[in-house]
């Protein structure tokens, strides 16, 4: 897993080091990384370096200093270099005399536009992770008058390092280059980093406060049969949703489930022939007393927030197996907690809630800090809280976060939630601890989503039938 830091952590990570290593040597280790990065980028767009023309966007802070310094190195490699110095009497001095020195040039904001315009690439030196807010009006014109790609140091501006929330005009990076650590931004606001590189500058930290399942954590961890598996050993997964009226949700999260590679997929609910129908290997019942045993049960996807509902998931919460509970599950616990009672306390829960549905949930709109608002949620009902979004967050009782960066935002379609939910149903029957399963599902969600939509629209029905080669490309890092 990757480990992601706050600031805060980043900040006094950063006062140790400073106090055992030689004045501006983790500048230069930043910069000369940075300064990589950024010939990386020309390379890449221009196809060469030498003679190309790079233009740093300075700020008062050290990120302008890392620019600048990044500058310098890149004069060394023949590349015309002109910082913008957003104020001019707060610029890095070290920095800028370095630039200078190297045969940089630097400029007002005033004369910016000028220089921007012939830019190949621009380099966002403007603030740091100290920072907040959106860009100040005199660094959004310019910022706006970029047309080439842009390389962050550290993050973009504008963006909350801690959050990711964007409350105004801010930059987005082509490619974001940080150093020591990555940071909650970088995970959570991935349409405004871009493509983020790590660069090691030697910072020592521990339990991070953040995690990001990288593919091989889920390819070591996807359930694969034996030999001597079966297909309960594999694990038994009940779904409860759907009805008559809109069997949709039913033929969703059942297919998902089956296609994440359950031994057994039970169904109970209304729409039992529609589910048998397109999916014949999964045992289909009239009602959830029918089911028979199962590992672990999905419930709530178009089940309905009336009696009969509530009914359905107070049943299945007193079975003593794992719940991932979606949909009208949150809506109804929301509005009568009281389903809970049935609940042994030491089986696992997971609630799959966006935005709306946490709002119902918590009596609050998740807010700026999503990360906080899925622990909270975690805390107050003493389960796994998978929080759905652009970015997915997953937080656990005992403080466990994890978040998941998607791959575009094809997934935004109807019937997606649900396809995750029989994902996560699947993973929980198989044994998996349910906040490693919630993050194992979202993963590979996001992966099947990708696939199925190539650039282009999906549908949820597309998401399920891509789950096996999102599978296949998860395991093949292990086989």
């Amino acid at each position: 897993m990757q480990g992601i830091w706050t600031t805060e952590r980043i900040r006094e990570a950063e006062g140790r080091a400073f106090a055992v290593t030689p004045e501006g040597e983790l500048m230069r280790r930043a910069s000369f990384g940075l300064s990589v990065q950024i010939a990386d980028v020309l390379e890449d767009h221009t196809g060469g370096i030498s003679g190309r023309r790079v233009v740093l966007l300075v700020g008062s802070g050290d990120n302008g200093g890392d620019a600048l310094w990044a500058g310098a190195f890149l004069r060394r490699r023949g590349v015309a270099v002109t910082a913008i110095l957003l104020k001019p009497e707060k610029a890095h001095a070290k920095g800028l005399a370095a630039l200078k020195r190297a045969g940089g040039r630097a400029v007002s904001a005033e004369d910016g536009p000028q220089w921007i315009e012939k830019a190949d690439v621009v380099v966002d030196g403007i603030v740091g992770i100290s920072a907040s807010g959106s860009l100040r009006p005199d660094a959004a014109q310019l910022v706006e008058l970029v047309e080439a790609p842009i390389v962050a140091v550290d993050l973009p501006s504008g963006v909350d390092p801690d959050t990711g929330a964007v409350d105004g005009p801010a930059v987005k990076a082509t490619r974001t280059v940080t150093f020591g650590a990555l940071k909650p931004v970088h995970a959570l606001a991935p349409t405004h980093c871009g493509e983020v590189v790590l660069v090691d500058i030697g910072l020592e930290l521990d339990q991070p406060d953040l995690q990001r399942l990288d593919i091989v954590d889920v390819a070591a961890a996807w359930p694969v049969p034996g030999p001597e598996d079966d297909k309960y050993s594999q694990g038994v997964v009940g779904i409860a949703a759907g009805s008559a009226t809109y069997p949709g949700a039913a033929v969703l999260a059942a297919g998902s489930a089956v296609r994440a590679t359950s031994g057994l997929v039970r169904y109970a609910g209304h729409a039992a022939d529609v589910v048998r129908g397109q999916w014949p290997e999964i045992i289909a019942t009239g009602t959830v007393a029918d089911a028979g045993r199962v590992q672990a049960w999905v419930v709530g996807p178009g089940i309905g927030t009336g009696s009969e509902g509530r009914e359905v998931l107070r049943y299945v919460l007193g079975q003593g197996v794992p719940v991932c509970a979606d949909a009208d599950a949150t809506t109804i616990i929301a509005r009568s907690p009281d389903v809970l009672d049935a609940r042994d306390p030491d089986t696992p829960l997971v609630l799959t809630p966006h935005a709306g549905e946490y709002e119902r949930l918590m009596g609050r709109a998740p807010g700026r800090d999503r990360v906080t608002a899925a622990r909270e949620a975690a805390e107050k009902y003493d389960a796994v809280v998978l929080l759905k979004g652009h970015c997915t967050v997953i937080a656990a009782p005992d403080g466990r976060v994890a978040v998941n960066t998607p791959r575009g935002a094809w997934l935004a379609t109807a019937g997606s939630g649900d396809v995750l939910s029989g994902l996560v149903g699947a993973l929980l029957a198989a044994g998996r601890d349910p906040w490693l399963a919630a993050g194992m599902a979202a993963h590979a969600h996001s992966l099947a989503g990708a696939i199925a939509a190539q650039n282009a629209p999906t549908s949820a029905s597309g998401l399920v039938h891509a789950i096996p080669e999102a599978i296949r490309s998860i395991r093949s890092l292990t086989s």
